[in-house]
């Protein structure tokens, strides 16, 4: 546990649970948040369940229904293989996640990792990719949040207006202290997606045709079996998997805060089953009714009033995924700042003061970056393309070459294989890296192209497109 808001970590060989009892008064000894008593927050208070739920919210988004597009791109058969095999990498990965912090209870984020692999170079660097790529995440959920408003309220206001009031309904979610806390929300979050995520995609079974198919004659869907994607489709598919499964780095805190962090693996299990077959199914099924006329998000595929009925389901998904996403990184930056000090886990003014800069410090940067930037978008799949890759893949591989590169199974079959198969995650994520980001790039200059990019605080109604 650290003593100090240094650069140093120190082994904690204490049983993560450990409690003592003093003055009549229980404290949980953590190796990253210190005592924790009645007194303070809870950083230890979610189960196995409540993990589940919260990661099946960091990883389920609005970002599902852009799924069944990309089978436009690859077809059914290669396109469910692809995003199954992402699956496998990024479940082994958050696996690896779960590993390391058993194994070093000092660890409270990815840049902790990163300081032990690669000492203080290796901390700033997956310190800075972490913030900036999900404040910039939960900048792109408010203005989904924006976006689901001017659906059901048919453009009942400037958007600029909109997406200010989702930064503000997003800082105050983040600013609750605990993920115990916000259980109750990645609940309520979860259950609304999904239900708005399957009513699209029974509406688009039952309705004679999709939206943005030709309304005259008969019709029929054009989906296809398997199809040759250029390079730029292709990339661009293969990101938007990626981004699906890019919840790895946000597992850090999650398991930090569990009650129990050996029940970690069982709820990662269950939260990549069930986010797999949802993904599937949903990818599978919107395709194969709407073929190439599947919109994206494909909340617009059922058309008008089904878009407005999905999207005021959806909204409390929205909120949710937007509140967790900001509340993490501006989590982190907390921990950092008194990570050794009594503030960290008391009720005292600077802790107070320190938390609420952090998630309004946050919150402002993704408004400010959301609403101003015309390309933000781009942006934000650049930084993604950039960064997301080594924060959710590469990094896993390097820490179980990590812990495992002096084992005793050194040498042996097994050994050998898991060394193959880390190898492979740190090449393939490379050339993932590369071909993202020249993808990300591409659709940059072509969006100029276009348009131009969108105007900075626009008032335009964001939700024609989807």
């Amino acid at each position: 546990m650290e003593k100090s808001n240094t650069d140093q970590l120190h082994e904690d060989p204490a049983d993560p649970l450990a409690k003592s009892v003093a003055n009549g008064q229980t404290t949980t000894e953590d190796a990253v948040f210190g005592d924790i008593t009645a007194e303070g927050p809870n950083y230890r208070s979610v189960g196995w369940v409540g993990t589940v739920i919260i990661m099946m919210k960091l990883c389920i988004g609005l970002g599902v229904l852009s799924i069944p597009a990309t089978f436009d791109a690859f077809g059914i058969i290669p396109g469910m293989f692809l995003l199954i095999a992402i699956g496998v990498i990024a479940t082994w990965s958050c696996y690896v996640v779960g590993n390391f912090k058993l194994q070093h209870p000092e660890v409270y984020g990815i840049d902790d990792a990163g300081f032990l692999m690669f000492g203080k170079i290796g901390r700033e660097f997956f310190a800075v990719g972490f913030c900036l790529c999900y404040i910039l995440v939960a900048g792109s959920g408010m203005l989904g949040i924006s976006i689901g408003l001017n659906s059901v309220s048919a453009h009942g206001t400037c958007t600029a207006v909109f997406v200010a009031i989702a930064a503000i309904v997003a800082f105050m979610g983040a600013s609750i202290r605990t993920l115990g806390r916000l259980q109750w929300l990645a609940w309520i979050g979860l259950a609304g997606i999904l239900i708005s995520i399957f009513t699209v995609t029974i509406a688009v079974g039952v309705q004679d045709r999709p939206a943005a198919a030709p309304q005259d004659g008969p019709w029929k869907s054009d989906f296809a079996i398997a199809k040759r994607p250029t390079f730029i489709k292709a990339v661009s598919a293969l990101s938007t998997y990626i981004f699906a499964y890019a919840a790895a780095p946000l597992f850090f805190p999650v398991i930090s805060e569990m009650k129990d962090p050996r029940d970690y693996t069982k709820a990662l299990l269950v939260c990549q089953s069930g986010v797999t077959i949802t993904y599937v199914v949903i990818g599978c099924l919107v395709y194969y009714f709407c073929g190439s006329y599947v919109a994206s998000p494909a909340l617009g595929s059922a058309g008008g009033l089904l878009k407005k009925i999905s999207y005021g389901i959806a909204l409390p998904g929205l909120i949710a995924s937007t509140i967790l996403l900001l509340h993490l990184p501006a989590k982190y930056i907390f921990v950092r700042l008194l990570r050794g000090t009594k503030h960290l886990t008391s009720n005292s003014k600077t802790h107070w003061i320190v938390w609420l800069s952090c998630t309004s410090g946050s919150a402002v940067v993704a408004y400010i970056v959301a609403s101003a930037v015309p390309i933000f978008g781009n942006l934000v799949s650049l930084i993604g393309a950039v960064f997301i890759t080594t924060l959710a893949f590469q990094a896993m591989a390097c820490m179980w070459f990590y812990d495992n590169w002096k084992s005793e199974e050194r040498g042996t079959l097994k050994w050998t294989l898991m060394a193959s198969w880390a190898a492979f995650v740190i090449v393939l994520g490379v050339f993932l890296t590369i071909a993202g980001t020249y993808g990300s790039i591409v659709e940059i200059i072509d969006s100029y192209k276009v348009s131009g990019g969108s105007a900075a605080w626009s008032c335009a109604d964001n939700s024609n497109s989807t």
